[in-house]
């Protein structure tokens, strides 16, 4: 008798994880044992988050994904009370969804709310829960709830060896931890030297245009939640910042959390009335295309864990500005600064001065994807967990 697939629930709430999963996914299609099925939520289904490039569905549809759905919860705002009330949302629809296709396990990657909502309906319908980067600490709110969804969760996929020992402070069981490396160094190793400039970006976003071939910057810029009260100051010095350098630069958009909108009205704002500026202002593009960008790029400027992990290992110089990767696990290529305009172009023009970085280890293991796939595949499963310490 023919032993039963596995069936695999594997939650993707943003463009970002899509991108930096997608290894792993490719390694659990592969298996003769799984039965994937793959829930697209949340942000990551809405347009003013994304760009023409980058229909999740339609490019997983194109690398023979099957079992692709989606899930709508998101209500409009960047409010903390409209983010609570689209995770309590997401508990409701994620439940239905799970009692539909009843699945042997869920993976999360990450600490967003979105993934919180994912986590808590399926740990309360008793399903395991597998974690992608569990264990890390930011300084932020996301880090609460990374924990949270750590202590809800069964099996841990952590990045790196630091988080690992933190996931075992936190009292979870030694035989269902693992550090198998960062996805995200995967896929940089695997991409990052693609067509990216072949890219036409002024076919895509808006403002000023930026020659790939050339020096450019790249910018991330995300809101922390617990300092919104000088979001729209800060975010105002870093585009003067970048605007009175003269570099030309990609700007992504930020993500859905709180304070969001705030920086995007500030962005606008430069956009429609500052003449001749040299910043294109660009949602998230397939992995394949921003790794590569990512990778040629001469320095990466802002908040994201971009900076912290894929530019670790490709030596891409940082500017890490404000608290939200305060406490990450960091290597040689980042300089931390605040929200001054002056010690930010400083920083900029040291980091250009400097170029590349040598390759930094720390996320990196060999076979990532493929070692996490087969755990998922074949890990005995359990729903009761005891504290261990």
């Amino acid at each position: 008798m023919a032993k039963k697939k596995r069936k695999i629930c594997f939650v993707i709430t943003s463009f970002i994880h899509y991108s930096r999963n997608l290894l792993v996914l490719e390694e659990l299609k592969k298996r003769s044992d799984v039965d994937l099925h793959v829930i697209i939520a949340g942000t990551a289904l809405l347009s003013k988050y994304s760009s023409k490039h980058a229909h999740i569905k339609e490019n997983l549809l194109k690398d023979g994904f099957k079992n692709l759905y989606e899930i709508h919860f998101n209500l409009e705002g960047s409010e903390p009370t409209t983010k609570a009330k689209t995770a309590g949302l997401g508990v409701i629809e994620f439940s239905s969804f799970y009692n539909q296709i009843k699945p042997d396990v869920v993976v999360v990657r990450g600490d967003r709310f979105e993934v919180l909502a994912a986590t808590t309906a399926a740990s309360l319908m008793g399903l395991p829960v597998a974690h992608i980067e569990g264990g890390d600490v930011s300084g932020s709110i996301d880090e609460s709830i990374r924990h949270a969804v750590t202590k809800l969760s069964n099996i841990h996929f952590a990045t790196n060896e630091d988080s690992k020992q933190r996931l075992l402070s936190m009292g979870e069981n030694p035989k269902y931890v693992f550090n198998f490396g960062s996805p995200d160094i995967e896929m940089a190793i695997k991409f990052a030297n693609g067509r990216g400039n072949t890219i036409d970006v002024s076919k895509t976003g808006s403002g000023g245009s930026v020659d790939l071939k050339g020096d450019f910057l790249v910018v991330f810029y995300h809101p922390v939640t617990t300092e919104l009260h000088n979001i729209k100051k800060n975010t105002q010095t870093l585009i003067d910042s970048i605007h009175e350098l003269g570099i030309p630069t990609i700007w992504f958009w930020p993500n859905f959390d709180t304070g969001a909108e705030e920086i995007s009205q500030v962005l606008r704002s430069f956009n429609d009335n500052v003449i001749g500026h040299k910043i294109r202002f660009m949602r998230y593009l397939p992995p394949k295309e921003f790794l590569s960008i990512l990778n040629t790029s001469t320095c990466l400027v802002g908040n994201s864990s971009s900076g912290i992990k894929e530019c670790s290992y490709l030596g891409v110089p940082v500017v890490n500005i404000g608290t939200r990767q305060a406490k990450r696990l960091r290597g040689k290529n980042l300089i931390d600064i605040g929200h001054d305009k002056n010690a930010i172009k400083r920083a900029i023009k040291k980091q250009l001065k400097h170029g590349k970085y040598n390759v930094d280890q720390t996320y990196h293991k060999n076979g990532t994807s493929k070692n996490i796939a087969q755990k998922l595949a074949c890990v005995p499963l359990h729903t009761q967990k005891n504290f261990h310490g």
